[in-house]
């Protein structure tokens, strides 16, 4: 079956990231056991991710590259902030870079990677981790199928067979 929207896709799948040399450096991997799962068309990927992934089959293999602009941006140096030691009184001081999760004052939740824990303040990073990064993709697909109702309900994939609870 060939990806479409609103169909589940699982593939494996090596990241890399290529340096302004052309050098590669080692992001992730899936595990044969583990493909990585998810609804194909709704939004949940990178367009240009999905766009190179279009009309594949099971068992087909591609690799592509996709840049900054066509991924997660540039990164902003601006994006840095500084929150106050008050907010770790209960949890205790995150180490340098723990991923943590935030909110702002709009009720939008993102990530921030902490930097360095001052006297003064917890210096965390708002960018996400991939911006500013080529990022090389070799790919398999592994399986495709149309996603059950359910699934379309719930805006994600249920698994590889339709039928994880998640």
């Amino acid at each position: 079956m060939t990806i479409d929207k609103n169909h589940v896709v699982a593939l494996h799948y090596t990241l890399n990231a290529i340096e302004e040399n052309g050098e590669k450096t080692f992001i992730e991997k899936t595990d044969i056991e583990n493909p990585f799962t998810f609804l194909y068309g709704v939004g949940m990927m990178l367009p240009k991710f999905e766009e190179n992934i279009a009309g594949m089959v099971a068992g087909d293999k591609k690799s592509f590259t996709i840049k900054p602009e066509e991924g997660y941006g540039d990164k902003m140096e601006n994006a840095v902030t500084q929150l106050p030691l008050a907010m770790f009184e209960q949890s205790g001081m995150p180490p340098v870079g723990a991923m943590l999760p935030l909110q702002d004052a709009q009720g939008n939740h993102l990530s921030g990677v902490v930097m360095e824990v001052t006297p003064e303040a917890v210096i965390v990073d708002l960018n996400h981790p991939m911006a500013g990064k080529t990022l090389h993709f070799d790919i398999e697909v592994a399986s495709t199928r149309p996603a059950t109702e359910e699934e379309l309900a719930h805006g994600h994939a249920h698994g590889v067979d339709g039928t994880e609870e998640h």
